[in-house]
């Protein structure tokens, strides 16, 4: 896990350094990255100290809470290339004859479909959650693994945020403006995110539990970035393959409803285009199979101390 963290870390100072001028803040951004290490450094040595599984979630939990602070890092790279909202837009009309995010939201207008897509999409963390915990409590003996590729999954997909800047429909419909929208007309907007984030108004049943759930979280967090694919769909596509992996028959068929809820919300709330989830889907499942593949490498040439001394 602390690989993948290194690795996404290394990436990153790499880009940093050749956009250095361009960027806001990046001795705050590397003061940031010093911190990451310093921490990861000091949760590594307490578990090698204490080698349990206490120490053992205490390590995981320490790098997955810090996934909420490298999510508006992706905005602060990249800024530094041109917004590609006009491409993926141009894919949806392209591929589907109108805007999806823009007629969904529209046609479904029933207080309990926005409240149970809403509910789906405030779900995402706690589909994550869940799978980590399950994995820890019932089979510890891979729980490093499933830690392994969650984690390295999430870098994926930032890296994927770093260099195809896309900030969703909510963003660029807002810039274009709806009229332009509806006729098909998709401009290139260049750098205009670097200094505008105004978004549309978030479409369903405003005095819903969960929509203002998603209304906050948007208000407190969010940045015209990281649409194209959708982390949403792919990470949560990843933790049902990993619970299919233990043939969790039973959490899949209960998870399965609220994993439909969630893969429809990005769209209904428009936070990304169509194009955006037939590509978490595809990302999502190729993302697994080569994690999976690279964990099982790992396994055969690393001494599993861990898992003995951690039991």
């Amino acid at each position: 896990m602390e690989w993948a963290v290194l690795a996404y870390l290394a990436f990153t100072l790499v880009l940093m350094v050749f956009s250095y001028v361009r960027l806001a803040n990046p001795d705050s951004m590397i003061w940031g990255r010093v911190r990451v290490v310093a921490l990861m450094a000091a949760m590594w040595i307490v578990y090698r100290l204490l080698p349990c599984r206490a120490t053992m979630l205490l390590r995981v939990a320490s790098q997955m809470s810090l996934l909420a602070w490298w999510y508006p890092d992706t905005y602060e790279l990249n800024r530094v290339f041109n917004n590609l909202d006009y491409l993926v837009a141009g894919w949806d009309q392209i591929l589907f004859g109108c805007q999806p995010a823009l007629l969904f939201s529209a046609k479904f207008t029933s207080p309990v479909v926005s409240e149970l897509l809403h509910f789906g999409y405030v779900s995402y963390y706690p589909i994550i959650l869940l799978t980590t915990l399950f994995y820890f409590f019932h089979r510890y003996e891979e729980f490093e693994r499933c830690a392994f590729i969650i984690m390295a999954s999430f870098f994926i997909y930032y890296v994927m945020f770093d260099i195809f800047p896309v900030a969703g429909p909510t963003y660029y419909y807002k810039a274009v403006g709806l009229d332009e929208i509806t006729k098909g007309v998709f401009p290139h907007l260049g750098d205009y995110f670097n200094f505008h984030h105004e978004s549309l108004v978030l479409p369903g049943y405003g005095k819903g539990v969960f929509y203002k759930l998603v209304a906050d979280a948007q208000a407190s967090g969010e940045r015209p970035t990281a649409a194209f694919p959708s982390s949403h769909v792919g990470m949560s596509t990843i933790c049902m393959l990993l619970l299919f992996h233990l043939r969790q028959k039973r959490l899949l068929l209960v998870l399965l409803p609220v994993y439909v809820f969630l893969c429809a919300a990005t769209v209904y709330i428009q936070a990304h285009y169509l194009v955006d989830v037939f590509a978490g889907w595809v990302s999502g499942v190729a993302v697994f199979l080569l994690l999976l593949a690279v964990s099982k490498k790992i396994s055969n040439f690393a001494p599993q101390y861990s898992h003995k001394k951690g039991k």
